[in-house]
């Protein structure tokens, strides 16, 4: 992580507006200076039809698909850039504030919510965000107006974690789309009776796309610890010792099992899985989430 964000990355900061403001401003703005600026998070291309192929016609636009049903080249045609609302929703549980490198994943996840929809406003989308964990869920509806990224900082900044995920039911609110959408959750996805899987397979619906962030630390994924350690559940309390070079390798082995059967089921449900390790730059979860937002345009 780069000196000038690391020095940022302070209680003083992340609990400000303005010092909220700040790191997305720096974050976006180091992605965009050396990368493609055309590059979008909200817009997305809306498909016309299809005309027979003409000779001097892009060969980059002809759709192999329909060449392997009809065995005849066509071109898709009149596809436009439409804008879509962008759904930002936290994981507000207790275990999100499990901290590596003097961040949690909740204030990791801020960073790069508030990142992105520095971009998204630059780029005249509608964004709005939500926050859930078992003491409700706190909404700031998606808008598309001037002062809309300032109520969205404002809400991230007052955000705590706290409590378990809420099984309570009042999520329905969550499940009302209108039209094209954009769905970026994030979570460590720890959860009892997999209710959070639930939750995610019911944002999919054939219009819109959603994506999940799994925010890991990198000592979490390893265990990488030297020596005897007393774990505390962060939701529930409960204690656990454990010996890690005795435990490494089985732990290892079983969060990668875990990862990729997650990987899996959210790919079967046609929903993007991308882990972020919080020793990631946040230009780098950016850029790379910008790469597969370009592909799931297309």
């Amino acid at each position: 992580m780069k000196t000038q964000l690391s020095d940022l990355l302070k209680p003083e900061v992340l609990h400000t507006v303005t010092g909220l403001e700040l790191l997305a401003r720096i974050v976006v703005e180091g992605f965009m200076s050396g990368s493609n600026r055309s590059q979008s998070i909200g817009s997305g291309q809306e498909f016309s039809q299809y005309r027979s192929y003409e000779p001097g016609d892009d060969l980059r636009q002809l759709d192999w698909k329909m060449y392997a049903r009809s065995e005849r080249y066509y071109i898709k045609q009149a596809e436009i850039e439409t804008n879509i609302t962008v759904k930002f929703m936290l994981d507000g549980s207790r275990s999100m504030a499990y901290s590596e490198n003097n961040i949690s994943k909740l204030q990791y996840a801020k960073v790069i919510a508030a990142a992105l929809a520095y971009l998204a406003r630059k780029q005249s989308d509608t964004f709005g965000l939500y926050m859930v964990n078992d003491q409700g869920v706190t909404t700031i509806q998606p808008r598309f107006e001037q002062q809309q990224f300032m109520r969205f900082l404002h809400a991230l900044v007052e955000m705590e974690s706290a409590g378990t995920w809420n099984q309570a039911g009042d999520l329905e609110s969550l499940f009302d789309h209108h039209g094209k959408e954009l769905i970026i959750f994030f979570s460590d996805l720890y959860d009892d009776d997999d209710d959070l899987q639930k939750f995610v397979s019911r944002l999919k619906t054939p219009r819109n796309e959603v994506i999940v962030f799994h925010l890991m630390g990198g000592k979490e994924l390893a265990l990488s610890y030297n020596g005897a350690y007393t774990f505390e559940d962060l939701e529930n309390n409960q204690s656990v010792k454990v010996d890690t070079v005795q435990q490494q390798k089985d732990y290892a082995a079983r969060v990668q099992h875990w990862i990729r059967d997650t990987r899996m089921w959210m790919l079967e449900k046609q929903i993007h899985y991308y882990l972020v390790e919080m020793d990631a730059s946040f230009e780098q979860v950016l850029r790379d989430f910008l790469k597969v937002r370009k592909t799931l345009a297309r």
